[in-house]
C-alpha cells in the first residue's frame, strides 16, 4: 500500500501521517521536508516522488550544510506513506493506492507553521509562492481520493479494506 498526503504548509499533513503510521501496520514514512533541496526545492522534491515510489530509495537533504546527504532505502514489502507539499502530483497519483489532501484555512495554517518553526517566518511568503505555482499546475486537491479537515486530523481513520 502506498499513501500520499499533500496539503499546504501548516495544514496538518505531518500529524495525519503520524496517525496513519499508527493505523497501518508496518508503515514507513517519508517526509518531503527531508527531501526539499532548500526553500526553492518544492518542484524538485515533487519530481522525486515517483522515483521514490518505484525504487523505494530517497536521498536526504541536509538543511544545515545545504547539501545532499545519505541515501535511504525502504522495504518494498511494507506500506509506504509519503507526506509533504508536492507529494500528490499527476506523475505520482497513479503510483499510489490512496491520496489525501489536507485542507485548512490560511490564517490557521500560518499560525501553526510559524509556531512550529520560528525560522520558517523569514521564508513563509517565498515558500507560499512555490506552493501556489505547484497547486495551480498540478491541482492536487482534485487528484485526492479524500479531503481531510486539517482541524480534525487526529480523529481521521483510514478505511483499510479495498
Amino acid at each position: 500500500m502506498i499513501i500520499l498526503i499533500d496539503g499546504r504548509s501548516g495544514s496538518g499533513k505531518t500529524e495525519l501521517a503520524l496517525e496513519l503510521v499508527a493505523q497501518v501496520p508496518g508503515a514507513q514514512l517519508v517526509r518531503l521536508d527531508d527531501i526539499y533541496p532548500g526553500w526553492d526545492g518544492l518542484d524538485a522534491a515533487s519530481a522525486a516522488v515517483p522515483g521514490i515510489l518505484s525504487s523505494r530509495r530517497w536521498r536526504r537533504w541536509d538543511w544545515s550544510t545545504a547539501k545532499l546527504a545519505e541515501w535511504n532505502s525502504l522495504d518494498p514489502d511494507r506500506p509506504l506513506i509519503v507526506e509533504g507539499v508536492g507529494a500528490l502530483s499527476r506523475a505520482s497519483r497513479d503510483l499510489a493506492d490512496r491520496a489525501l489532501w489536507v485542507e485548512l484555512d490560511g490564517a490557521t495554517r500560518k499560525d501553526r507553521a510559524l509556531a512550529r518553526d520560528d525560522y520558517f517566518a523569514a521564508h513563509w511568503d517565498r515558500w507560499a509562492e512555490h506552493e501556489d505555482r505547484f497547486i495551480a499546475r498540478e491541482n492536487p486537491r482534485v487528484l485526492a481520493d479524500t479531503i481531510v479537515d486539517g482541524n480534525d486530523v487526529t480523529s481521521f481513520s483510514l478505511e483499510l479494506s479495498p
